[in-house]
């Protein structure tokens, strides 16, 4: 039987009511003593004097939803955790909004946190997503992950 995988896109920011509404569905959830959560958000950073207002994100999306279902299954068998999710933005996001909400939830706070910590790291390092930064004066530059 093949698992569907999930869709971690979503176009545009993740709104603050989004991240909420997601946490709040977990209060009926008797079973969870814990939950991580990971907010990536643009900075408004200053390089070579130009000012970061957007980051637009592309992503090859198959093959970055393949590898992420490969990245959860192996996160799932690493650490006991009652749920995950994960999503990641598409499009244009401006500086002081949030590009990535990752949130893990387990009977104990150290599987939540190492599985949100990993779940972020490998997202950086594996998935096929790009940023290009776009600045105050309309120019723009491929984003480098640090």
């Amino acid at each position: 039987m093949s698992k569907t995988i999930k869709n971690i896109f979503i176009e545009g920011a993740i709104s603050p009511l989004f991240i909420s509404e997601s946490i709040a569905k977990h209060a009926s959830k008797k079973d969870i003593g814990a939950h991580s959560i990971f907010l990536g958000q643009i900075r408004e950073d200053v390089i070579d004097g130009n000012t970061v207002k957007a980051i637009e994100y592309t992503a090859y999306e198959d093959m970055a939803l393949e590898k992420m279902n490969e990245i959860r299954e192996e996160i799932f068998e690493k650490y006991d955790l009652t749920c995950m999710h994960v999503h990641h933005s598409l499009g244009v996001v401006n500086a002081g909004e949030i590009c990535l909400f990752v949130f893990t939830s387990s009977k104990h706070r150290k599987m939540a946190m190492q599985a949100c910590d990993e779940m972020v790291e490998r997202i950086k390092a594996e998935l096929q997503i790009w940023g290009k930064e776009i600045f105050n004066d309309e120019s723009h530059q491929w984003k480098v992950n640090k």
